[in-house]
């Protein structure tokens, strides 16, 4: 890892070049002649806290110098906002600053125009997923690299290596496997009766009644491919699973996409947003920025931050600090937990080990 203070001369983004290379990414990884999908989260419109582009560049000059071929990718969104098919997705990509100039590398939605262009993945052992549903460019790639905004999340507790990974690789109905064992439901009021999504359903669940949609529950196996069809928000989830095995399913769709190819993971942990950028906003940061953290073990770099984050204090005017100071609040001595009160970070890691995903167990080497 190393810190964010760089003397006059220096640019962070070549401190991250410099950071990779200790690391040891272009000695162990061959990217000759090799597709490399970089995968970030672009942030919604409106968010400000996601990585700079600059970044970007800095990691796809490392690829192209190394003889490889890097796109920058994400998959498109379960919920309805600027990201939930390629062509918004692209166009807020683009207005938040990531586009073929500004990040050297051409810009892929890894899971197609509607979130269905996707692949079936083994999950290796996988106790919860037994093959995750991932978008189809990512694993054309020949190698993977991830970087990740690490930062507070409301419902996992942080978001870092494993959640842009497992989560943010996952096509449309990946994502809902991940989020919900529940189906989809039709919200008639914006039903238009233009039955794209039964061309979608491949299990004949989809009927019309007075011109709206109607979800047969019993045929219906939740893949979430009638989400990603419809072009008016129509048709939703509603049933949500506990944190704990959302956790669990992520750190499995995380095995998926890296198992059997060269991987390398970069965590920022800088802009320490209390929620995801998912949001189409961000709040004040909870933690200061903290540095830039590095490892072929995507596992034992979330811990790393992870324990960085813990270790630190809370920025005052936050989500964070306002918790600590309200009347009788229980102070968990755990930042992520004291951000968001019902999360459950530690399942994500533990499970990731326990399925071979990589250590929590790691010795921090810090580049001056």
């Amino acid at each position: 890892m190393t810190d964010f203070r760089v003397p006059v001369g220096l640019s962070l983004p070549e401190k991250l070049k410099r950071l990779c290379r200790r690391a040891g990414m272009e000695k162990e990884i061959d990217f000759g002649g090799k597709y490399t999908a970089i995968k970030m989260h672009f942030g919604e419109l409106g968010n400000l806290a996601s990585l700079r582009p600059q970044y970007v560049h800095a990691l796809a000059d490392l690829v192209k110098e190394a003889g490889g071929l890097p796109f920058l990718t994400d998959c498109n969104t379960l919920y309805p906002g600027s990201r939930k098919n390629a062509l918004e997705h692209l166009e807020c990509a683009a207005l938040n600053g990531y586009n073929p100039i500004t990040t050297g590398c051409q810009v892929l939605i890894g899971d197609g125009l509607r979130g269905t262009d996707e692949v079936e993945v083994p999950v290796p052992g996988g106790e919860y997923i037994k093959k995750a549903k991932i978008g189809r460019a990512i694993m054309d790639a020949d190698v993977f690299i991830s970087l990740a905004h690490f930062k507070g999340h409301e419902s996992t507790g942080f978001g870092g290596a494993i959640k842009n990974i497992g989560m943010g690789c996952g096509s449309r109905a990946g994502k809902m496997e991940q989020h919900s064992s529940g189906k989809p439901v039709v919200d008639e009021s914006l039903c238009r009766d233009c039955k794209r999504c039964a061309k979608e359903c491949g299990s004949d669940a989809i009927t019309y009644e007075k011109g709206k949609a109607h979800i047969d529950k019993t045929r219906c196996t939740g893949c979430g491919r009638c989400i990603g069809a419809c072009s008016f928000d129509a048709i939703e989830t509603v049933e949500w699973d506990a944190n704990e095995l959302l956790d669990r399913k992520m750190a499995e769709y995380a095995l998926a996409v890296v198992h059997g190819r060269p991987a390398f993971h970069v965590n920022l942990i800088v802009d320490v947003s209390p929620n995801c950028d998912c949001h189409g906003e961000n709040d004040a940061p909870i933690l200061p920025n903290l540095g830039m953290f590095a490892s072929f073990d995507p596992v034992a770099l979330d811990q790393a931050c992870a324990d960085a984050c813990l270790a630190a204090s809370p920025l005052m005017n936050s989500q964070l600090s306002d918790h600590l100071a309200e009347k009788g609040w229980e102070n968990h001595q755990d930042h992520f937990l004291d951000s968001n009160p019902r999360v459950d970070w530690k399942t994500t890691l533990e499970h990731a080990e326990k399925i071979g995903l990589g250590t929590r167990d790691y010795e921090l080497v810090v580049m001056k």
